[in-house]
């Protein structure tokens, strides 16, 4: 593909880029640094665009991969390391409801009922609220992946159940 013809292809897709990274940001300069970031990826990359493929899926599909990986490192960014002698404590934000004496006290049961469930359940749990990936996990636990996304699940499961009747 030409050069001229690359970028009026891009220049063409900037409102409709520009929608999606507002649906993904939900935030008008966030949106606009997502569409920045992803223009100029695009040019970067453009030996790598193959004449045949989907151009507008391409590059949208690099607009949802940027957003993703901004995503985990603002997340990684915002764990906090738990240096108490349990090391699997949840990791709270600022804003965690603790102000107010009902959001301690919710704090309160939901420690409460995970500490009754079993290490197997309970330390995959709070690792990965801890912001771990599955994977990590399944390393660190020496376990298959399969095990731990289950092993997740069924803590939510039992999680909410148990505190169906607190909100």
């Amino acid at each position: 593909m030409k050069a001229n013809s690359f970028q009026q292809k891009i220049l063409g897709l900037q409102s409709n880029l520009l929608s999606f990274a507002y649906q993904l940001t939900t935030n008008r300069d966030e949106a606009q640094d997502l569409l920045q970031d992803t223009t100029l990826k695009a040019l970067d990359n453009e030996e790598k665009f193959v004449d045949n493929v989907n151009f507008k899926g391409w590059i949208f599909t690099i607009m949802r991969n940027i957003f993703i990986n901004n995503y985990r490192q603002n997340v990684k960014k915002a764990t906090v390391i738990d240096q108490s002698e349990d090391l699997y404590h949840l990791n709270l934000s600022q804003d965690s409801g603790l102000s107010t004496p009902e959001g301690s006290y919710n704090v309160k049961e939901i420690s409460a009922a995970l500490n009754e469930f079993s290490d197997e359940y309970r330390v995959p749990f709070n690792m990965y609220i801890a912001g771990y990936k599955y994977n990590e996990i399944a390393e660190k636990m020496n376990l298959p992946v399969g095990t731990v996304k289950s092993r997740i699940f069924f803590a939510r499961k039992k999680l909410r159940e148990e505190l169906k009747d607190f909100r």
